[in-house]
This record gives structure tokens, sequence and C-alpha cells, in this order.
């Protein structure tokens, strides 16, 4: 790759960004069968065919995808130190969607919302309801960013760790079981709230329960979080559920959290956001108040597992 054209590595970056050789020319102010004349080119100095056609679009090689890693963060770099308009919140108007869960928007929207007030008193915060494929929202740009769990592996979506999603058994305080360690044939046996965002009566507990040979019983499901505390309060049901969603309770001593009877991994946590927005500066500025949140806004002890 010795004396290669920088202009192409610019151009592979774009390809890569908006994966469309057409899309890629629109944004670079360059003719379609300019850049196909530099891809060309790369697929010459490079020796790997970068793309191949998939459906109307186009898919990376593998060795594309590695380069890209390698050559990505440089560039951005470049960019940023080029920059000529110093962004500034102050000025800023825009409404950024973001997909989460009504219990994220709980734990995120308050202080979020204090910070924006104070810096960008024009920006909009529009939360899109989160039951569908996150990857796919933002591949279609229908958000800005996911705020949540993410399960994706495209090239084109970063992600971010926040933290991770402890899990535990949560009843009212004078439960019967309340008092006593929570065996599994006593979780098996009782009645259980489930939240469901789609709706299905059944959840990964009922997997692990099955991989022992045992079911639950799910007397109520519910698609949102809000009745979840009044519901254990004042009935004998249990739910297996993230702590954040119940800590206030917890905290109050409406609610008292048992350690689940069987290995249940934490829920990784994050923010995502499509590489088109990966240089902008208003998405850049919004991930750094989501950041400034998460470590001076919530409750420290919702990050950590309560039993350890």
């Amino acid at each position: 790759m010795a004396n290669v054209d920088l202009n192409l590595m610019v151009i592979f970056d774009a390809i890569m960004q908006e994966s469309s050789i057409t899309v890629a020319a629109e944004r670079l102010s360059m003719t379609q069968p300019s850049v196909s004349n530099a891809v060309s080119r790369m697929r010459h100095a490079w020796k790997d065919p970068l793309f191949v056609k998939q459906g109307r679009g186009i898919r990376p090689t593998p060795y594309a995808v590695e380069l890209w890693k390698t050559i990505g963060e440089p560039l951005e770099a470049i960019r940023i130190a080029t920059e000529r308009d110093e962004f500034n919140p102050a000025t800023l108007k825009r409404t950024f969607r973001i997909a989460t869960t009504d219990w994220m928007a709980d734990l995120f929207w308050l202080p979020l919302k204090q910070r924006i007030e104070l810096e960008a008193p024009d920006v909009n915060l529009h939360a899109v309801p989160y039951n569908v494929n996150g990857e796919k929202l933002l591949l279609s740009a229908d958000v800005d960013m996911v705020l949540d769990y993410f399960e994706g592996n495209s090239t084109q979506v970063q992600t971010q760790h926040l933290f991770d999603n402890h899990f535990v058994c949560a009843m009212r305080a004078d439960h019967p079981l309340a008092s006593e360690e929570l065996s599994l044939s006593a979780f098996a046996r009782a009645d259980h709230l489930l939240l469901s965002l789609s709706g299905e009566a059944k959840g990964g507990v009922d997997m692990l329960l099955g991989q022992k040979g045992m079911k639950r019983r799910i007397a109520m499901t519910v698609n949102h979080c809000y009745s979840i505390p009044r519901l254990l309060v004042n009935t004998d049901m249990i739910t297996t559920i993230p702590l954040p969603i119940i800590l206030e309770s917890v905290s109050k001593g409406e609610l008292v959290i048992k350690k689940t009877p069987f290995t249940m991994p934490p829920g990784p946590i994050s923010m995502s956001w499509h590489v088109r927005h990966q240089r902008d500066q208003g998405t850049l500025w919004l991930r750094e108040k989501v950041l400034s949140v998460l470590n001076h806004g919530l409750p420290k002890n919702l990050l950590f597992d309560p039993f350890q």
C-alpha cells in the first residue's frame, strides 16, 4: 500500500459509512463513475475486491472491514483537527430521536433534560418506543440513537457499553417468600408477573427453567414498567426483573429483592448510533451528555451486582 493516494482512503471511508457507491458519491460531490473508478484503483492497490454485490446494495469483504477499523479513527481525528466551524450547543436547533424503553427514559430523561436546558435550550429529545429491532431503526435512519439493550452486528452501527443490567427477583416486603432464601422449587411454584414488551407470556427465565425440566405460572404480563411496583406490593406475585426498574421501591422498603435461584447473566446496556453520525458534532455532544448522566446523574447502586 506504499505511496497510495490518500484520497482513496477518504472515498473508501465514505463508501463504508453509506454502504453505497451512489450515496457516497453524492456526499463527496463526485460523479458515480469517478467513485467507481476510485474503487477499481483501491482493488488494484490493496489486492482485494473490497465490495461485493448484495441484493441492491454492496457488502464489504472481511479485508475491507478490518481495513476500515484501522483507518477510520485516524481519518476522524484529521477531520476534527481541520474543522473550521467551532461547535456551539447554545445555538443548536435540533430534534434527536432516541429509541428507548420506558424504564430507561425514567432513568435518563430528567438528568439529560436538565443538562440540555443549561447548554442547548433549543434541542428537543423525542423518545421512540423500543420494541423492535434497534439495528433496523438505525440503518433506516428512523432514530439517531438506541439507548438500551442492543443486539446487532452491522458494521454500520457503533455501540458503547454503559453498564450491566443485573436481574433480581422482587416481591413485597411481607411476601411469604421474603423471609427465606429463595429455592428453585419455591420460585417455580410462585405466581409470576412478567414484563413483556412483545406481549408474549414467556421470557429468558422460562428458557432457563425449561433446561431444568421445570415450568412456572405467568399469572400476569405488563408491557410497561409503571405499574410493576404497585402490582407487587398488593399481590402475592413475584417478578424477575432488572434492578433499576424497581430500585426506588426497594429503597423505600416496599419491595425486597432476592438472588435468582439460577444463574442469569446480566444484560448489557449501551448507546448505539449509525456511523453516518460518527463525526456529527451534535450527536457527539449528545453522547457526551449521556455519559455525563451515567457518571454523575444516576444512583451508583444500580450499576453493580447487589449480591456481591
